[in-house]
């Protein structure tokens, strides 16, 4: 016999989201949501149920989070300079200027490493 579970009730604050209203309007995973707490670039307050509750600006925060790791910006970087983001989703504000220009020169730095690494192997393999 399948059981019937009620929904959890709404958070007490009108603001205020359950995890899964914060997934469904961000498209992220829950789990993506529990790991983003987990890493301090997100918080949620506990309801008397035991229910995580995100306050209100936290699905923009969510938005930004994920544009700046699918630009490859690592979560140490990100938390550094989520505080002073006050713009919109795609605008950069200029105290993440400096940390984003470093992530640039790194990821150059990577991408100049793995050419060169290609070049060798294609001599190996021209060698044959």
């Amino acid at each position: 016999m399948k059981v019937k579970r009620n929904r959890p009730a709404a958070p007490d604050v009108a603001d205020d989201m359950l995890i899964g209203q914060l997934a469904e309007r961000t498209g992220s995973s829950r789990r993506s949501l529990r790991y983003y707490e987990e890493q301090g670039l997100i918080a949620a307050s506990r309801d008397r149920n035991g229910y995580r509750s995100y306050p209100a600006g936290t699905e923009q925060s969510v938005r930004r989070i994920r544009v700046l790791l699918g630009a490859g910006i690592p979560v140490r970087v990100i938390r550094d300079v989520l505080d002073c983001v006050c713009g919109g989703d795609a605008e950069i504000e200029p105290c993440m200027e400096p940390a984003l220009r470093e992530e640039l020169r790194r990821a150059d730095e990577r991408i100049d490493e793995h050419l060169a690494r290609r070049d060798e192997l294609r001599k190996v393999l021209e060698a044959f």
